[in-house]
């Protein structure tokens, strides 16, 4: 079984582990070594042959998902996936999951589960493969997050009135956001972000920077003015892309086919960012799997824009901003504690 992940799944619900098991056992490069209804079992069992990723659910009894992975991150840092309910309740926890070193999120409806999951196979095979190779060390250790907050809050802007700042991310990128978004100061630029996050997920998300961040931070609707000292996040499922409206810039938000596997897509929202604001922007892909925004971030630099990639050793997963950089899309490369600074400096 040499060079598999080894995958540990514990939820409750029986039909969960039976399915997850199934589709995740499928795949050769995987060996689901246990489950386990709650984490209290799944201690025990995991103490002899520890995992390489744990699939984890947030409600359980015992002792609940939030609890176990704070525990997890303190005493034996290991790359968690969620496996979450679709609905409001359950995007504020998952997020509060997220905030404690989650890696990233598998979402369940409450009906319909086993046709649900074997639809999504694809996917979640790809996020358990993508945290097999995340760096969990770091976040569990606060070592990503920045020392910069209170002297970039306090610095004053050198320009504004034109600038708009896009950032596009995925795995890990909720952390990494929150580390960049709480350092900008209340009259930061006006940015546009692209987290890949189901439905719902979104506004929680957005709701729970808002509470942290200097700025205002709020999902996106369509129409939305871009402005100094406003954060608009793609809402899940829908994409995001930037529109001029006379003097102002303003944002379309809207359905259409997913691109790249992802809606909303980082490179539908780079590309109309690239024609738009064209050398007033600056473009950052940031942490994540896969390559998309590679092609908008490198239209976004031909078009004069100013763009920067995440380095690798910030990245929780160094895929898009890999693919970036190899692409020749990036102007710079720079970590995760320099991005704010870098958002601010920027003339």
């Amino acid at each position: 079984m040499s060079g598999q992940i080894k995958v540990f799944i514990v939820d409750d619900s029986a039909v969960v582990r039976q399915v997850l098991t199934q589709l995740l056992s499928a795949d050769a490069q995987i060996n689901v070594i246990g489950s386990a209804p709650d984490p209290i079992f799944a201690l025990q069992k995991m103490q002899a042959n520890w995992p390489d990723v744990i699939v984890l659910d947030v409600e359980m009894p015992r002792m609940d998902g939030i609890t176990f992975l704070r525990q997890l991150m303190q005493e034996h840092p290991t790359p968690v996936v969620i496996c979450s309910t679709l609905t409001e309740k359950g995007a504020d926890t998952t997020l509060q999951a997220l905030a404690s070193g989650a890696v990233d999120i598998i979402t369940k409806p409450k009906v319909g589960l086993r046709d649900f999951l074997e639809s999504s196979s694809q996917h979640m095979l790809q996020v358990v493969k993508a945290a097999a190779r995340a760096k969990v060390r770091a976040l569990a250790s606060g070592a990503l997050r920045g020392p910069l907050a209170l002297k970039v809050a306090s610095m004053r802007l050198s320009h504004t009135s034109e600038k708009v700042v896009a950032l596009g991310t995925s795995t890990g990128g909720t952390q990494a956001l929150e580390v960049v978004l709480t350092q900008m100061p209340s009259n930061c630029p006006g940015i546009v972000v692209v987290q890949h996050m189901p439905e719902k997920f979104t506004a929680a998300f957005a709701q729970r920077l808002n509470k942290l961040c200097y700025c205002e931070v709020r999902e996106a609707v369509d129409g939305d003015k871009v402005t100094a000292g406003l954060v608009l996040i793609a809402p899940g499922g829908l994409h995001m892309q930037l529109r001029r409206s006379g003097n102002y810039y303003r944002v379309a938000v809207g359905d259409g086919p997913a691109i790249n596997r992802h809606k909303p897509s980082v490179d539908v929202l780079f590309r109309s960012v690239a024609n738009v604001a064209g050398e007033n922007a600056i473009g950052i892909i940031m942490t994540g799997m896969g390559d998309d925004g590679a092609n908008g971030l490198l239209a976004m630099r031909q078009a004069g824009a100013h763009t920067i990639a995440q380095d690798r050793d910030s990245s929780v997963v160094f895929g898009m901003p890999r693919e970036a950089i190899a692409r020749g899309a990036a102007i710079e490369t720079l970590p995760l504690a320099s991005l704010a600074q870098a958002i601010v400096q920027q003339r």
